[in-house]
């Protein structure tokens, strides 16, 4: 069987995740990746046979989405000549983690697609939002990408087709212990924004993981470290806990680790303020943003007990692509051949 793959490039989470999918997709045939998005910093070791700067998210130093370098930057014939192009009918499966090109093309070519990964969970009313929904935002949740059928991933499971999250192998083979560290994990911040709160808990050391740093730098209580997969899951595995953006993948794997955590969604970006309202149902301490208040929640967040997680819903990479598969084949997304070949 061949399996086209489209992974979203925007950030590195889906990257992260595309990586620890594919010895268990390659199971099931080959497997070609699309990869689509031009600001992750995160290597892709992907079989990769087409890339597109697709549509990226941009971000200002200040943690919110920049609207403007982000329009700018959308070139709408780029877009619909990959659309035209992608031979998406030479495969027995399209597999689409929330990239807009494949899902436009699959429209215009009439192939049927599985929209996996954590925003497909929000194809069900019964996954969490904030307080005050957000028209747009859920406009580009619904409209953005989607596919023939929807399989989530999220932290609980709010719906039929809402899969537990992939958990790095790494992650989910390490020996957790507890050092005197704060992991903090803010790739929308600049470090400029950050040392000056984190610079005031002087009885604390903070281990920021940065988009501007290249090389391991200490300045007082703060030691800057680039973004390497590495050496993120090293801290990740042996912090007290983490401060993050309110994203997918890391606050699940610090669930999975039974870190404490503080998420603080990106500014104007709904599918965070989603994720916000998940994790303070499941007892995590969210902020609305960063202020001039921030180095007192950090205090106060340093204080609190240790969140307690229930990991009835864990599940491994293999049984993940095992099920994901098999809704694949119920809603009959594979061609008639594949479908016989993968379960006779």
């Amino acid at each position: 069987m061949r399996i086209f793959y489209a992974v979203q490039a925007t950030g590195n989470g889906h990257i992260s995740r595309a990586m620890e999918i594919l010895p268990a997709l390659s199971q099931y045939g080959e497997v070609d990746v699309f990869l689509s998005g031009s600001n992750a910093t995160l290597k892709a070791d992907l079989p990769v046979i087409m890339r597109s700067k697709g549509i990226s998210l941009h971000y200002t130093s200040k943690g919110k989405i920049n609207f403007l370098k982000t329009a700018l930057n959308i070139d709408p014939m780029h877009v619909l000549k990959y659309a035209k192009g992608l031979p998406l009918k030479q495969y027995d499966l399209v597999l689409n983690d929330f990239e807009s090109i494949t899902s436009l093309a699959c429209k215009w070519q009439r192939v049927p697609s599985v929209h996996f990964g954590h925003q497909a969970s929000f194809a069900s009313a019964k996954t969490p939002r904030p307080r005050h929904k957000n028209f747009m935002g859920e406009a580009i949740l619904k409209y953005y990408a989607s596919g023939t059928v929807s399989v989530g991933l999220h932290f609980a499971p709010y719906d039929q087709y809402i899969l537990p999250p992939v958990i790095k192998t790494e992650i989910r083979n390490a020996q957790p212990t507890k050092q005197d560290f704060i992991c903090v994990y803010l790739p929308s911040c600049s470090d400029e924004m950050l040392f000056p709160y984190l610079s005031q808990i002087k009885d604390c050391s903070f281990h920021v993981f940065s988009r501007q740093t290249t090389y391991i730098t200490t300045k007082q209580n703060c030691t800057f470290f680039p973004v390497d997969k590495a050496l993120f899951n090293l801290n990740l595995t042996h912090c007290q806990g983490i401060i993050t953006n309110a994203g997918f993948e890391t606050p699940a794997e610090a669930m999975a680790l039974n870190k404490k955590i503080l998420a603080i969604p990106i500014g104007g970006q709904y599918e965070q303020q989603c994720n916000a309202a998940a994790l303070a149902n499941l007892g995590v301490l969210t902020l609305n943003k960063i202020d001039l208040h921030f180095t007192e929640k950090v205090r106060q967040w340093l204080d609190l007990p240790d969140t307690v997680y229930d990991h009835s819903f864990s599940r491994s990479t293999a049984h993940i692509i095992e099920e994901m598969m098999q809704i694949a084949a119920k809603e009959q997304v594979f061609t008639s051949q594949s479908h016989q070949l993968l379960f006779e």
